[in-house]
C-alpha cells in the first residue's frame, strides 16, 4: 500500500506553505543551513586540495581516476565531521517547524531538545547512508568540474597545469557538475533523509530503510524531489566553484607577493 502524497509537486509544495505558514515558512530552517554551510564547505574544500596534493602526478596533472578518489575523500571528511550532526538536526528541526504544533523555539533550543531526546549517537543516525550520498556527491561534482576544466585548458593551449579557467566558465561547469552528482546519487539522498527524520524509528539500518521504500511506494520514489533538487543544486555548485575559485587566485596572488 503506497503512502498518501502530501504534495503533488514543487508548485503545490510552495503555494501549501505559504498559505499554511506565510512566505516565512519557505525559509524555515535557513538558520539551520547557515551554521552547517560554513564549516562543510570549509572541510570540503580543504578536505579536497589535501588530497589533491597527494595525488599529483610529477608533471602536476591529475588523473580521472584520481579526480573522482580525492572527491570521494573530501565527501567522507564532510559527512563524518559536518553534514551527518547538521542534517540530521536540519531534518527534524525542519519536519517540527512545518508540523501542526512547532516545540522548537528556535536553533539552539531545538540542538539543545534533539541532542537531549536522541543522544550524541542520536545525531548520527543515517550516518552510513549519509557518508554513501556525500562521498559519492562530491566523487561526481570534482570528478566533472576538474575534467571539465582541463578539456578547456587542453582547447586553450595551456602548456602549464592548473591556471585559471574565466569565473563565468567555472559557473557553467559547476551547473553540469551538480546536474550529474543529482542524478547520480538522488535515491540515496531520499534514504539518508528518511533516516534522519522524526520517522527514522521506524527503520533497523541503511538497507532496511531501501527495502521499505521499494517495498510501500516503489522505484519511482527514490527520486522524489529531484526537480526541485535540480535547481537548488546546480545553482549551489554553481555558486560555490565560483567563490571557491575566486578565493583560491586571491589567496595565490596574496602569497605571491610576499
Amino acid at each position: 500500500m503506497g503512502v498518501a502524497k502530501r504534495y503533488s509537486g514543487p508548485i503545490d509544495c510552495v503555494r501549501q506553505t505559504v498559505r499554511s505558514h506565510g512566505v516565512r515558512g519557505l525559509y524555515r530552517g535557513l538558520s539551520v543551513l547557515l551554521y552547517g554551510s560554513i564549516p562543510k564547505s570549509a572541510v570540503r574544500f580543504g578536505a579536497f586540495e589535501e588530497f589533491k596534493r597527494h595525488s599529483l602526478s610529477p608533471d602536476g596533472t591529475l588523473s580521472g581516476g584520481r579526480k573522482f578518489l580525492c572527491g570521494l575523500g573530501a565527501g567522507i571528511c564532510e559527512a563524518i565531521f559536518v553534514v551527518t550532526p547538521m542534517e540530521t538536526i536540519k531534518v527534524k528541526f525542519i519536519n517540527d517547524q512545518t508540523s501542526a504544533n512547532p516545540h522548537y523555539r528556535g536553533f539552539g533550543h531545538g540542538v539543545r531538545c534533539i541532542a537531549k531526546e536522541f543522544g550524541i549517537g542520536g545525531l548520527y543516525k543515517g550516518v552510513t547512508p549519509t557518508i554513501m550520498k556525500q562521498g559519492t556527491n562530491q566523487a561526481i561534482r570534482f570528478f566533472v568540474m576538474e575534467s571539465l576544466k582541463d578539456q578547456y585548458r587542453h582547447y586553450r593551449g595551456d602548456q602549464i597545469s592548473g591556471l585559471p579557467v574565466p569565473k563565468l566558465l567555472t559557473g557553467v561547469f559547476g551547473i553540469v557538475a551538480g546536474a550529474a552528482s543529482v542524478y547520480g546519487n538522488t535515491p540515496l539522498d531520499v534514504i539518508k533523509t528518511r533516516m534522519q527524520g522524526l520517522d527514522s524509528h521506524k527503520y533497523k539500518n541503511t538497507l532496511h530503510c531501501a527495502y521499505k521504500i521499494w517495498r510501500e511506494e516503489g522505484p519511482f520514489a527514490f527520486y522524489k524531489g529531484t526537480v526541485p533538487r535540480l535547481g537548488r543544486v546546480c545553482l549551489d555548485v554553481c555558486i560555490s566553484f565560483m567563490i571557491y575559485d575566486s578565493v583560491m587566485e586571491a589567496s595565490q596572488k596574496m602569497l605571491n607577493k610576499k
